[in-house]
Order: C-alpha cells, then sequence, then structure tokens
C-alpha cells in the first residue's frame, strides 16, 4: 500500500516495445469481463485508460487517518505493524479477520469496524478528478481501475460510485497480482485483448509507471488534475468541455461567477446558465465542443 522510496519528477512517457512471449493468465472473472452488447458491434475507441487509485483518483488515508486513529505518528505505525500483511490481505491472501490478528508485530487487538469507519470517512475524490472521469465517460473511453487494493475497495465503491466511471477489472484483490509486478501489467493486456501501446496507465507512482513501460504501455505520472487534464490532452485523448453534475471540476470566478473549465483547461467562453431554484446548468456551445 506503501511504498518509502521519494517520488521522482513527473515525466510522461511513451512505450518501449512489447515482450513477445508472456506467461499464461488465469481467466478473469465474467462479471468484470463482460462488455455491453452493443458495444461489440461497434469499433473499440482507443486508448484504453488505467487508472490507480489511491493517491490518484481518491485520497489515500494510510498517510494521516490511519496513524491518527492509532494515536501514533506515521512512523510509529510504520515501526509497529508487521510488513507483509497488508499486502497478503491485497492480494486476496487473507480476510480482513485474518489482517486484524497480524496487523501489528506484537499481536495487539484493534477495533477493525472502527478502522473501516475511519477510512471511509476519509475517501475523498481528489480535486478536480472526479471531471476529468465523467468527461472521459462522455466520451466513450473506456476506463479501468488498475490498483493494489484489498476487498475494502468496496468501501470506496459504496461511497464514492467509482464504477459510473470505470469498471474495478484489475483490482489485486481480485487478480492475486500487485504493481510493480510486470505479470500484472500483461494480465491486463491479455485480458483486454488490445496492443500495450494502446494502453495509458496513470499512476502517482515512478515504481509503478516503470513496470507499465517494460511491457510497452504508455505511463503518466500523476501529479495533479489540472496536469493530467493536459497530459492527456497532449496524447491526443479528446476531453469534451463538460462539467458534470455532481462533479468537483474547476472552475474560475468571472465577473462574480463560477465558470466552469473545459477538461483541456480552457474557459467556455460560450457558456450559458440557466439558473433553475437553486442550481444553474452550464450549457457549453456545440461549435466550441467540435473544436476540442
Amino acid at each position: 500500500m506503501v511504498s518509502l522510496l521519494p517520488r521522482a519528477p513527473y515525466v510522461a512517457y511513451l512505450p518501449k516495445p512489447a515482450p513477445s512471449l508472456r506467461p499464461p493468465q488465469p481467466a478473469m472473472s465474467s462479471s468484470s469481463a463482460a462488455a455491453p452488447a452493443e458495444a461489440a458491434a461497434q469499433p473499440r475507441k482507443l486508448p484504453v485508460l488505467l487508472f490507480d487509485v489511491m493517491d490518484t483518483l481518491v485520497r489515500d488515508p494510510f498517510y494521516h487517518h490511519i496513524p491518527a486513529f492509532f494515536k501514533m505518528s506515521f512512523k510509529e505505525l510504520l515501526e509497529s505493524k508487521q510488513p507483509t500483511s497488508w499486502s497478503e490481505f491485497e492480494k486476496g491472501l487473507i480476510d480482513e479477520n485474518e489482517l486484524a490478528k497480524k496487523f501489528f508485530n506484537d499481536g495487539r487487538s484493534f477495533d477493525l469496524e472502527g478502522l473501516k469507519e475511519c477510512m471511509v470517512r476519509a475517501y475523498e475524490y481528489i480535486d478536480g478528478v472526479e471531471d476529468i472521469l465523467c468527461c472521459l465517460k462522455k466520451n466513450n473511453y473506456e476506463m479501468h481501475a488498475f490498483a493494489n487494493y484489498p476487498i475494502w475497495y468496496k468501501l470506496i465503491e459504496d461511497k464514492l460510485k467509482l464504477s459510473k466511471y470505470l469498471s474495478w477489472t484489475f483490482c489485486s484483490c481480485r487478480t492475486g497480482k500487485r504493481k510493480p509486478s510486470p505479470e500484472f501489467y500483461l494480465q491486463a493486456i491479455d485480458h483486454l485483448n488490445v496492443d500495450p501501446a494502446s494502453c495509458i496507465f496513470i499512476d502517482d507512482r515512478m515504481v509503478n509507471i516503470e513496470a507499465a513501460l517494460s511491457v510497452g504501455m504508455v505511463g503518466l505520472q500523476f501529479r495533479n488534475a489540472e496536469a493530467l487534464r493536459k497530459d492527456l490532452c497532449a496524447l491526443g485523448v479528446e476531453l469534451p468541455p463538460h462539467v458534470c453534475e455532481g462533479a468537483k471540476g474547476p472552475r474560475r470566478r468571472l465577473g462574480g461567477l463560477a465558470v466552469p473549465l473545459g477538461c483541456c483547461g480552457q474557459v467556455l467562453p460560450s457558456t450559458f446558465f440557466m439558473k433553475l431554484s437553486l442550481f444553474c446548468v452550464f450549457l457549453p456551445s456545440p461549435t466550441l465542443a467540435q473544436g476540442v
């Protein structure tokens, strides 16, 4: 869940040639593999986007909220917790009850349900990210989570409804593999049946980006939503100027009004405002949308 290696400065990466031989991969569950029947009749829109979740889409409670729950510093938490229990939980090798028994080196007990409630309170979208996901979804891009996380990903889903935008296809607790293992990335490529160069992988950790490059994917290191928006546009990803209902997208104050920014960061000059009771509907002009 956590690496203590320093994060390298951001770079946008192009793929290397993918390996020609891949180890056989286990079949994915039919629930994650199934695509809508109507989509099969249409050409597949590329690239496919693979998103890390923690600290790329959703704030990770591990660094602040969990140490506070245990009334210790982050350093104290790292020193006192058992070093492999969380990764075993992420890979689905142990369940949450086993995690509770071996989370700490000294075997101390703790309030497991209280910890889960603490984490749920901390889960929230990183500023501006939901708007990008909404824009990509509106433009029919295929998106998947590609995450190291235990069965508690369902807690994230229950609160934030990430599945409105992407599928939880590649979660370590379901695949038995974790980033940065190249086998995890190769399994995703085989499952998606797509050339690796047609996959854009977004993650905040450099070590995971490097693993994606090693199998031929394109890699983007996440810094913030504004930078991600620009980086995706630079790679030719189409992002319509749309701010979704409920999404906390970036806005700029113009003449006392909070004007939404398009998905490539520009102010929408032809936006019309229709004030209906307690909310506003933003209607960008078709000509502007065609120009993005």
